[in-house]
């Protein structure tokens, strides 16, 4: 039979003095998800519609044997970006590993701005 735990009285004592975000860095970062959502959205309806960049960038690489002999240089910049931007610690993160995610927000920026002026993606 396993002895019962102690409750600790002063648990959570710790975080007595933590603050919540201020009304603006919460605006920030919602607008920051909502830019990062309609740039995924933009970027999947530009890979999947048809004839569209997924399907031509797959039919160009898989078109001739020496286009194909650019997959294992391919899959060696993506191992390299991944190493470049995750740490080996898991308790801390690196500054780069943001960059995919101000990209997308660049990228819905864009589509924002296209869908704003054109009134459609």
């Amino acid at each position: 039979m396993a002895a019962p735990q102690k409750k600790d009285p002063n648990k959570y004592a710790k975080n007595a003095d933590i603050q919540a975000d201020t009304l603006v860095k919460t605006l920030t970062s919602v607008g920051g998800l909502i830019l990062m959502l309609i740039g995924l959205a933009g970027l999947g309806m530009e890979f999947f519609k048809d004839g569209g960049v997924l399907t031509k960038a797959l039919s160009w690489l898989f078109d001739t044997s020496t286009h194909m002999m650019l997959i294992p240089v391919i899959i060696g910049v993506l191992w390299l970006m991944n190493r470049m931007m995750s740490s080996t610690n898991p308790n801390e993160s690196k500054k780069s590993g943001n960059i995919p995610m101000y990209a997308m927000m660049a990228i819905g920026a864009f589509y924002l701005f296209r869908f704003l002026t054109t009134g459609g993606f």
